[in-house]
């Protein structure tokens, strides 16, 4: 069984995220350091890349994988700590910024063939859960070991994004293949929370509606936002109920959310019609696409320092930052120096 998901999950993920022109310019995942937003760590289909000073000059980090990476992470509260995510190598750990890696599978290896996302506890970030194929893992040791938290979740479905409250660590959030979960204990137990998302006749199918993304009002924790294959949803009141919004957008396929860390009103979705935002909390949006070579955007981050500053990578168009609220789009592109600039 654990087999046919894997088989499903790689054929979804090609499907559902085509890469085009260069392998170099479909941008898989996107980390920036937490207090410097000038130093952002990007994977693309062939390699891991950091720039130190925002843009203008990049770094190739070291090959530590056969496999492509799939996701990476900056630990919040030690950022020269990197976490990445691989398809089909599971996980590995960079203790300096991406010079050096090593493998932190325990657990994992013999399970997970392609991992999503890292999320971690706010005040032990030693804590993280990990969203993969095959379903959610938590680690309490820096990643050494690793243990499934599956409990609840009847279904093998792929989970493809996790948010945690960031008011009340224990409680967390589970995108997947069918639907929405939410766990009140750390992930210990998972609860289906699909009403409003799923319509009534569909609620079991293992298919229902893809949750790409999930994003929590970093405000008020009783809002969350999915993004999913087939709309933007909104709950009030942690999931017990949600709310279809964002009919006008041009196309309903949501790959990413970000939310500003200070006005949460003021929202940004990416997905095959750009990069759209709403100043309302969703119920209005404006396109946000001037110079931008492509709308296929794969995935979106805001600094939270600095929450004029957005980058957005595409599928196959390379990346693009933003100093002004998303106005404006410049491509950056991604190439290595000979020789790497000083460490700051």
């Amino acid at each position: 069984m654990r087999a046919f998901f894997k088989l499903i999950a790689g054929l979804a993920l090609t499907i559902v995220v085509p890469a085009c022109g260069d392998s170099s310019d479909t941008i898989a995942s996107l980390a920036l350091h937490p207090a410097n937003p000038n130093i952002l760590y990007v994977a693309t289909n062939d390699a891991v890349y950091k720039t130190r000073d925002g843009g203008p000059t990049w770094e190739k980090l070291p090959i530590f994988s056969s496999r492509r990476v799939t996701t990476l992470a900056v630990d919040p509260q030690f950022p020269a700590t990197l976490y990445a995510g691989t398809m089909g190598d599971a996980v590995y750990k960079s203790p300096d910024g991406g010079q050096h890696w090593l493998p932190h599978n325990v657990g994992l290896k013999e399970h997970v063939s392609y991992v999503n996302q890292f999320v971690f506890h706010p005040a032990r970030s030693e804590t993280i859960y990990l969203a993969t194929t095959v379903g959610v893992f938590r680690t309490a040791d820096g990643g050494r070991t690793w243990d499934e938290q599956m409990a609840g979740m009847k279904e093998v479905h792929i989970v493809v994004t996790l948010a945690m409250d960031p008011k009340n660590p224990r409680v967390l959030y589970a995108g997947t293949t069918g639907g929405a979960y939410r766990s009140h204990d750390s992930a210990a137990s998972w609860h289906k929370v699909n009403r409003g998302l799923i319509p009534e006749e569909v609620l079991d199918a293992s298919l229902a509606l893809g949750v790409n993304t999930l994003v929590v009002d970093p405000v008020d924790s009783s809002i969350v936002y999915a993004g999913t294959t087939n709309g933007l949803f909104k709950t009030t009141n942690h999931a017990d109920s949600w709310t279809r919004i964002g009919q006008s957008l041009p196309d309903q396929f949501i790959s990413s959310l970000a939310v500003h860390p200070t006005q949460p009103a003021i929202l940004y979705v990416g997905g095959r019609a750009g990069v759209l935002k709403s100043a309302d909390g969703g119920q209005t949006w404006q396109a946000m696409n001037a110079g931008l070579a492509t709308l296929n955007i794969r995935t979106l981050v805001m600094s939270p320092r600095d929450p004029q500053l957005l980058y957005a990578g595409t599928n196959g168009s390379g990346l693009y930052r933003s100093t002004d609220g998303a106005a404006t789009w410049t491509r950056v592109p991604l190439t290595a120096n000979a020789s790497p600039p000083p460490r700051p």
